[in-house]
């Protein structure tokens, strides 16, 4: 007989009662489906009986699509279908009004493969493309006036629409590692959130009276500090302490 074609890799089946067995309380109370890391290769059909869950978690399996009826979950708040092999999104997605996260990062989506209808996901405000293959971003994601962090890093971008830059409420955009020139690069990629763990360091002649009279008495109050704590006049002595040799040695593996 024959030899047929090679077959891709079998993944687990998930049957119904293991859906409902994997469905969890989330934090603010909504029921979410969580089939992450199962080995899943095909969308389960059985999950469309338990589509009123507010959360679905399909990431770091071997997905490499998502079937049109996603649109039965119209309850759906966040989706999770970050780290499988999606080549594509289905147009049925803009349906899901109610969803305000969307992760679809480290999968083979190109520009082309992107539904024009992701542009009426109105109450989004997180989406992260991130780790794809997408060469531009669609002007229309411009109308995502509620989007608050987008991810666009490794990718192949050479330039972001300024309806995406110009969102009036994002204040996170991760564009890293795209093949941008070095002008538009300098010019308008700039990260313009200030980061208060940022540290810089200036000589004493450069700063003005009041910072330099601010800077002086916080030096002084560390002075003081080391002048309260008395050092150990005799080394310190602990007898009752295991020794390496004792059982604490024969049980550091468990430490």
């Amino acid at each position: 007989m024959a030899k047929g074609k090679a077959k891709g890799p079998k993944g687990k089946k998930i049957t119904l009662k293991i859906a409902k067995n994997s469905i969890r309380i989330s934090y603010d109370g909504g029921r979410r489906l969580d089939l992450s890391k199962m080995g899943i290769t095909t969308f389960p059909k059985c999950i469309l009986k338990l589509a009123d869950v507010d959360e679905l978690d399909l990431s770091r399996n071997m997905l490499k699509k998502i079937p049109n009826s996603i649109e039965k979950f119209q309850k759906l708040r966040w989706l999770d279908l970050h780290s499988n092999q999606l080549e594509e999104l289905p147009k049925t997605i803009g349906t899901l009004q109610n969803l305000f996260y969307l992760n679809i990062c480290n999968n083979k989506l190109t520009t082309k493969s992107l539904p024009e209808e992701l542009h009426l996901l109105k109450n989004l405000r997180f989406l992260n493309l991130g780790l794809n293959c997408l060469e531009c971003i669609p002007s229309n994601l411009g109308a995502l006036q509620e989007l608050k962090e987008l991810g666009l890093f490794d990718n192949l971008l050479t330039t972001i629409p300024n309806s995406v830059k110009k969102l009036p409420k994002l204040n996170k955009l991760n564009a890293e590692r795209n093949p941008f020139p070095d002008s538009v690069e300098k010019e308008e990629f700039v990260d313009p959130i200030k980061r208060i763990e940022t540290l810089y360091l200036v000589q004493e002649k450069d700063l003005c009276c009041s910072c330099l009279k601010t800077c002086q008495g916080e030096k002084d109050k560390m002075n003081k500090l080391k002048n309260i704590i008395p050092s150990p006049s005799k080394k310190l002595s602990f007898p009752l302490l295991l020794t390496p040799n004792s059982t604490a040695k024969d049980n550091q593996e468990q430490w």
